[in-house]
């Protein structure tokens, strides 16, 4: 659908959603599939040339499965398949230190699919293919959102394009997915805590026929990051945009005289001279931001609106779509009445935590851990010390990968988590953990479970028969849930006789038997309150 519409045109919805970027359009796509009418709005016609975003986890993938496009998403990569290991290296990437990064294989068995490495636009591409087949989705591409307002009975975006014309859509809910500077949250009032380290970053996208050959002792790798004394462990890194002359480079700059000529820069962290040919030069700031809430009555925030950090590790897009998945059923759930009161809530009370941890115990760890390495250890200067804690380093990012596993323990919407609090940091088990990703592919067997687990509404996984319980106590509370029988074998990777998924394939509640179901899916689906709250 979509179009452009008349001069002051009104649209009606039931949800509008605000930013229309892979975040925006995944979120759009989600809602659509649940049958829920969605209008999309974005200011850009097409998506913005700049290799960004390009390190899609398991994770990712799994969405990108579950919401039709996981094969033109993959059909979208620019450089040939395997390439998407990562390496770090000491002073530069010619010189005699070096140890492979974010090694995504090492968690992959707990996912349903491979990750995938491709620029944002390429990504962005595929998902609004995806979302111009669904009839419950309108796209508005070319239309920039001025104001967004809300009331008891709904929203109201006013947008124009560039004709100046006016769109008005109407809807139940509001979702700005619009990028660090959202209008949507600005017009909620919804405030930010924002964390600046003052040092500017610069962004190069860049030709060359020769860094290829230079760096051909690295096979597979396509990102590089490179720790020099000069940068108090702040990265200059360097990834493939395309299989052979596309790069991008970002490095730290002086903020009061970044410079002209940026080559240098780009030579000093490959470590030897080549040919470079700049075609695009953009800054950015080392800055983190949080909104102080996710969502203020009928708005709500998703991806860069809600939350932005430097662009380190590969996390910003992929914990965007975590947003979209986990918002997307609990939307789709209250606007269709068996979401309860605190369903929407516990967006905000899963969400934003994982954000804040990511930050804290990943990324400013990694910026500080980095810094003091390099300000005390040389090896010009000891080098036993130094090679015995790049060898530590090196072990510590093998497990870094494992150890980052968003989870919402603790959530309003967990039934039998065993309180803690929902965050990024934890470990990968096979063994189903309420507030827990779910593996759908348990080791030693042959169960693939991933796609009877997607679509509207609970899975109830069950062995042995058991579980009428609580189908019937779904029955009576109108809430929609499937049963799928498994078998002893995954029964035992699971744990748990009784395993119930949510539609965003958390574990919502695992046990052996189920004395008060009605309770259980109370908590689960926001109308009650987990025991002992």
């Amino acid at each position: 659908m979509g179009g452009s519409p008349a001069a002051g045109e009104s649209v009606r919805s039931q949800v509008v959603v605000v930013g229309g970027g892979p975040v925006g359009t995944g979120l759009a796509i989600g809602l659509g599939q649940l049958g829920i009418r969605c209008a999309l709005i974005e200011r850009r016609a097409e998506p913005q040339l700049v290799p960004k975003g390009q390190n899609l986890t398991q994770r990712t993938m799994e969405h990108m499965r579950a919401w039709g496009v996981e094969d033109r998403v993959r059909a979208g990569r620019t450089i040939p398949a395997g390439h998407s290991r990562g390496l770090t290296a000491y002073g530069s990437l010619l010189g005699q230190y070096s140890y492979e990064w974010l090694r995504r294989g090492a968690v992959r068995r707990f996912y349903a699919t491979d990750n995938e490495r491709l620029p944002q636009y390429a990504t962005e591409r595929a998902l609004r293919a995806r979302a111009a087949e669904l009839p419950t989705v309108s796209v508005h591409h070319g239309w920039r959102a001025e104001d967004v307002s809300q009331s008891g009975e709904g929203v109201v975006v006013r947008a124009r394009d560039a004709s100046g014309a006016v769109l008005e859509v109407a809807g139940e809910y509001a979702v700005g997915c619009d990028g660090s500077r959202s209008t949507v949250r600005e017009s909620a009032g919804i405030g930010q805590d924002r964390t600046d380290h003052e040092q500017l970053m610069v962004l190069l996208v860049f030709r060359s026929r020769q860094l290829d050959g230079l760096l051909a002792r690295f096979p597979g790798t396509s990102f590089f990051n490179v720790l020099h004394p000069d940068h108090a462990g702040y990265w200059q890194f360097l990834g493939r945009v395309d299989a052979s002359e596309t790069w991008f480079f970002h490095a730290p700059v002086d903020v009061a005289d970044p410079g002209t000529d940026f080559r240098p820069l780009v030579w000093k962290a490959v470590g030897d001279r080549f040919d470079v040919e700049i075609e695009h030069v953009g800054f950015w700031d080392m800055r983190f931001a949080l909104a102080d809430r996710y969502r203020r009555g009928r708005v709500l925030l998703a991806g860069d609106a809600a939350h932005s950090h430097p662009p380190y590790g590969g996390y910003g897009i992929n914990t965007g779509f975590e947003d979209a998945a986990n918002l997307a059923w609990k939307l789709a759930a209250t606007l269709r009445g068996w979401g309860g009161p605190g369903l929407l809530d516990s967006y905000d009370a899963e969400r934003r935590p994982v954000f804040a941890s990511t930050r804290d115990d990943f990324i400013a760890r990694s910026i500080q851990v980095d810094g003091d390495f390099l300000a005390t250890h040389d090896p010009g200067t000891d080098r036993a010390a130094f090679e015995a804690e790049w060898g530590a380093r090196a072990e510590a990012a093998a497990a870094e990968v494992a150890a980052y596993e968003p989870h919402y323990e603790g959530s309003p919407v967990i039934a039998g988590s065993g309180g803690g609090r929902s965050g990024a940091y934890g470990d990968h088990e096979t063994r189903a953990r309420p507030g827990h990703h779910l593996a759908s592919q348990p080791e030693g067997t042959d169960a693939d479970l991933f796609d009877r687990l997607t679509g509207d509404g609970f899975v109830l996984l069950r062995a042995g028969g058991k579980g009428d319980e609580l189908v019937a106590a779904a029955e009576r509370a109108s809430v929609p849930l499937r049963v799928v029988d498994i078998g002893e074998d995954v029964r035992a990777a699971y744990g748990a006789d009784l395993v119930l998924v949510r539609p965003d394939q958390y574990v919502a509640w695992a046990g052996n038997g189920c004395e008060d179901p009605g309770a259980v899916l109370a908590v689960a689906t926001g109308h009650g309150s987990a025991p002992g709250r």
